[in-house]
């Protein structure tokens, strides 16, 4: 990842949506060369030269401040997602000259023992765990049923950007699929901002720009997202239509790793379903464990 490129395709993204009305800036009237606002715009809002905001823009991070971050953030009205993420490239830009800082720790692709054991507790959940980069890690269950068409790929590790771009399954699985693709692309960009070192995260875009043209697109939007909670509708080939809700929370004795807790309003068609299936996932491993 070109840190440079991504600065400068960012915040020129952010700019082109934000039009003067929007950014409380008289509008004059007249033709406009560019959408959204203006450089000198931003300049003015952020309370900054002109120069130094262009500078920034061209991807020159060196020596920028948190203040500098805060204040080109306010100007854009990023949201909490993007303003990490512009912090993410600044950092990474200015640990640029120093080498000895670019070494990242290795993704963790497994749980710890008492942490599998605490998932596998859960027994009226599904619970699904991941990295950053969205590889499947662990899951109870329960939830190794629910996602069990995305389990099934052969290739490891399993993943769910891979799963939704280039599994046709993936379709019918998720019921709003296109909102789906917007969100697993916002969520690997803003993970290419914390760990721009990441050969597999890499690969993985790249295989994934290769291979989907809606993907390719996609990430070119720069659009960020953080994964911490909202529905999931789903059409499970067992028990049907599901909406659950989500909970996501980072590990603290998996740090790296994400656990997404599911959920159904109690007394919801879904509530059912789910119980359905748990029912169904406890009768299919009894089965199994008595050799039948």
């Amino acid at each position: 990842m070109d840190t440079r490129d991504e600065i400068s395709e960012f915040l020129g993204s952010r700019r082109a949506k934000l039009t003067p009305t929007e950014a409380g800036l008289p509008d004059f009237g007249g033709r406009r060369r560019v959408p959204g606002l203006r450089r000198e715009e931003v300049a003015l809002l952020a309370g900054m030269s002109a120069e130094y905001y262009k500078r920034l823009e061209r991807g020159n991070a060196t020596g920028v401040s948190d203040a500098v971050v805060d204040g080109v953030s306010r100007a854009l009205q990023l949201d909490e997602a993007e303003h990490a993420h512009l912090y993410d490239l600044i950092r990474t830009a200015n640990a640029g000259a120093h080498p000895q800082r670019r070494r990242q720790p290795a993704r963790k692709t497994q749980l710890t023992a008492g942490m599998q054991q605490t998932i596998d507790a859960m027994s009226t959940v599904p619970v699904f765990v991941q990295n950053g980069r969205l590889d499947f890690v662990a899951a109870n269950q329960l939830g190794r049923a629910l996602f069990s068409e995305m389990l099934d790929d052969p290739q490891p590790p399993v993943n769910a950007a891979r799963f939704v771009f280039l599994d046709p399954r993936a379709q019918t699985f998720y019921q709003d699929w296109e909102a789906n693709t917007r969100q697993i692309v916002a969520i690997l960009r803003a993970e290419a901002g914390r760990s721009p070192y990441d050969r597999q995260l890499s690969d993985l875009v790249g295989e994934l720009s290769t291979r989907s043209d809606l993907f390719r697109r996609l990430w070119g939007t720069h659009d960020v997202r953080e994964h911490r909670t909202g529905l999931k509708s789903i059409h499970h080939p067992v028990v049907g239509d599901l909406d659950l809700t989500f909970q996501s929370m980072d590990l603290a004795s998996d740090r790296g790793l994400q656990m997404l807790v599911f959920s159904a309003e109690p007394g919801s068609a879904s509530h059912g379903r789910l119980q359905m299936l748990a029912n169904w996932t406890s009768t299919k491993a009894l089965e199994a464990n008595s050799g039948r």
